[in-house]
């Protein structure tokens, strides 16, 4: 049986959290661990199973997305500015897609959640307990893969996939080095231990992203399998959801899926600073 759903602060107000009969699913990591296509792999598998999907990330809000990559397009936010701007395209994905996806009995994919976002924006300097507060308004996964790979692999697999590293994803703002090959494996060092600290606290599942796609897909598989085995009466009641997918509202396509051919898919103690910090609503 899967605990009650449960926000890491206040939450968003008015969510009745024993209507969300969905589970949250998230998959973390850098540009090049094959988070994508990993979540790409795993909704094609629960779909072929009967378990209506959704799928979120970062910069596909209706809201602000296209504001935002404008805005990155022109390094004009500072950094505290860049987090807001970031957490109203979270929330905006939260109370309008996710929960009611959740509400409907959906699994939903997150490519990517608040981790990613709160250890960008310590690596830049903001304050680790002002971010923890700017998103204590997130629900609490269900389960949470973190896909873990060598700065130097990424590199590798950036290089071969677009030919430059990404000047975001290099940390090239904060200036780690002048050198954007330097600068990207110091920022994803940096990051990557910002993730290590939070590992314990959130409950990450670390899953070693330097094998091959087909091994990391089989482990994430199994683990997901538990999880959707631990939800009392959803193996029996999925094919009734997955039927009356037809009477629930299709997610919106977001501004970064269009052009794209996207079609809504319906179918040791951690630090200080990360230990005693969201509260769990009950």
């Amino acid at each position: 049986m899967l605990k009650p759903k449960r926000f890491y602060g206040k939450g968003i107000p008015g969510v009745a959290l024993d209507q969300l009969r969905g589970q949250l699913i998230v998959v973390e990591g850098a540009d090049g661990s094959g988070r994508s296509t990993q979540i790409d792999l795993l909704r094609n598998w629960l779909e072929r199973r009967g378990y209506p999907t959704v799928n979120v990330g970062l910069r596909r809000s209706m809201l602000v997305s296209r504001e935002l990559e404008q805005a990155m397009r022109g390094n004009i936010l500072g950094t505290r500015t860049l987090s807001l701007f970031y957490a109203t395209d979270f929330a905006d994905q939260l109370e309008n897609l996710m929960i009611p996806a959740l509400r409907s009995g959906f699994v939903v994919l997150a490519d990517r959640y608040i981790y990613t976002l709160m250890a960008r924006a310590i690596v830049r300097g903001v304050e680790p307990a002002w971010i923890r507060d700017v998103y204590s308004i997130a629900l609490v996964p269900d389960a949470v893969f973190y896909l873990a790979v060598s700065p130097k692999i990424l590199v590798e697999r950036n290089l071969r996939k677009h030919a430059v590293l990404d000047y975001w994803e290099s940390g090239m703002d904060v200036r780690r080095s002048s050198n954007m090959y330097a600068s990207f494996i110091e920022y994803q060092r940096q990051i990557q231990k910002e993730f290590q600290a939070m590992q314990q606290h959130y409950g990450f599942e670390t899953i070693n992203g330097n094998r091959s796609p087909r091994a990391v897909q089989k482990e994430l598989r199994a683990n997901i399998e538990v999880i959707l085995n631990g939800k009392s009466g959803l193996i029996e009641e999925r094919r009734n959801v997955s039927n009356s997918t037809q009477r629930i509202a299709r997610p919106t396509r977001t501004l970064a899926d269009r052009g794209k051919g996207y079609q809504p898919r319906v179918s040791g103690q951690p630090p200080a600073r990360y230990r005693a910090t969201h509260r769990f609503s009950e």
